[in-house]
């Protein structure tokens, strides 16, 4: 009779091992899908980003904003007799 408990008990450790290690694949799984989803959405935000940066660079190249100051605003650069220096 105790090699009989012991034989139970012994595959009942088995189960339950084996159930605990269906447990942490099943969290492993989880934890990698939530991961590849984080990743492709840092993906898709840096494509954003570069994108962005590439606009806010065309938005403020010198020769945009003067063509803008001289169509919109009516600007130009002064004339040589318009300037005055002042020296110290």
């Amino acid at each position: 009779m105790n090699r009989n408990v012991l034989l139970a008990l012994l595959v009942l450790a088995n189960v339950a091992s084996a159930l605990l290690i269906v447990r942490d694949r099943h969290e492993h799984r989880q934890a990698f899908v939530a991961l590849t989803r984080l990743e492709k959405a840092r993906d898709a935000l840096n494509v954003e980003f570069g994108r962005l940066q590439l606009e806010q660079a065309t938005w403020a190249e010198s020769n945009r904003i003067d063509q803008v100051a001289r169509q919109q605003l009516g600007m130009a650069f002064p004339r040589t007799e318009d300037v005055v220096v002042l020296r110290r």
